[in-house]
């Protein structure tokens, strides 16, 4: 089979620059386009000498018909509104798109428009065809949707975290569907390569903070796939939190049992049959909690449960790297299934430690 061309589009990003590294090892898809606004018309060794690239490329405007003529498949990694800008005219010239962005989250363009209400004034959308026909690009829960679609919207890093550990539990009716509390953890590397004074050394090292306590853009996405998963209404609540690491993220899950009876390691049995055809998921044995360094560079997610019997409270935990897992890792699992291909093809599982 010859080699599938793939496009990406902020390529000097943070999440362009994973799926750079990602895609350079690649044994199927090779990169064929460097998108970028900023960065338009330079080398791509002036911009990132440490990661180079075959025939030191140009970093070009995005346009429409370059992109086409040049790739299958585009990878857009821009800010929130700038995806839909693009997205639909690749689609009409038969390329195949995965966005890292959150403007395809959505199976309703209000609802998007509501969470995201400062990008939809200055990105005025009307493709809510587009929006209803993306899929939601959790690999390990949406594996056939995926390999059919042409438009993929990869999960942001906090909900993918999340719903790996909420949605078996949901769709077996386990937990309550009330009383659902996230408490996550991310590095800095979450806030974007563009400089914000919140993210400097100086700032946000040696301490931890939550932001976004209530109504922090990712719950409704949570929300969203939870009531698919549960076929009810959910609402719960989300607080994230700053912590002084690079990479990594840590999501930590309660819900009460429905069967307070339950065990760890019943719960842990019912996620090794959910995650038992999904190579990028480990389940770890009940009473080994996963560590963020165990999963840096790597597109695994660990998940570990266990249950307090004095409450009926199930506590699930998910460490994953949020730039792999949690963005552009997840992005090339999408890529691989939507070319017929396995979805871990090329994609690092096992980490350097420490």
């Amino acid at each position: 089979m010859a080699s599938q061309r793939v496009a990406v589009i902020g390529a000097s990003g943070y999440g362009g620059l994973q799926t750079l590294r990602l895609l350079q090892g690649h044994p199927e898809f090779i990169v064929s386009f460097l998108g970028g606004e900023r960065s338009s018309g330079k080398r791509w060794s002036q911009l990132t000498p440490f990661l180079p690239l075959p025939g030191d490329p140009v970093v070009q405007s995005p346009e429409v018909d370059a992109i086409a003529e040049a790739a299958d498949f585009a990878v857009l990694s821009l800010p929130n509104g700038l995806a839909s800008r693009l997205a639909p005219e690749l689609l009409e010239r038969g390329v195949k798109v995965v966005d890292l962005s959150a403007d395809y989250r959505y199976g309703s363009l209000d609802q998007w428009k509501d969470v995201y209400s400062a990008e939809a004034q200055e990105f005025p959308r009307d493709d809510t065809a587009l929006c209803r026909e993306a899929v939601y690009g959790l690999v390990e829960w949406e594996h056939e949707k995926i390999a059919q679609a042409r438009l993929v919207a990869a999960p942001g890093c906090f909900p993918t975290a999340s719903l790996l550990a909420l949605t078996p539990f949901l769709k077996q009716g386990l937990i309550e569907t009330s009383g659902i509390i996230i408490d996550a953890k991310t590095g800095t590397s979450g806030g974007g390569r563009a400089a914000k004074e919140h993210l400097l050394l100086a700032e946000a090292s040696e301490g931890i903070s939550p932001y976004g306590v209530v109504g922090h853009r990712h719950t409704s996405e949570i929300e969203q796939l939870c009531s698919r998963a549960a076929g009810t209404s959910i609402q719960l609540q989300f607080t994230p939190h700053l912590t002084p690491m690079v990479r990594g993220l840590l999501a930590t899950v309660y819900g009460r049992l429905r069967d307070p009876g339950l065990t760890a390691e019943d719960c842990t049995t019912l996620l090794e049959a959910a995650y038992r055809h999904a190579p990028c998921v480990q389940v770890l044995p009940a009473g080994t909690y996963p560590s963020t360094k165990w999963v840096r560079q790597t597109n695994k997610a660990l998940l570990s449960v266990q249950v307090d019997q004095r409450t009926g409270q199930l506590i699930v935990m998910s460490a994953i790297d949020n730039m792999v897992k949690g963005q552009a890792g997840q992005g090339v699992q999408c890529l691989n299934l939507m070319a017929g291909l396995p979805a871990e093809t090329g994609l690092p599982l096992l980490p350097f430690y420490p």
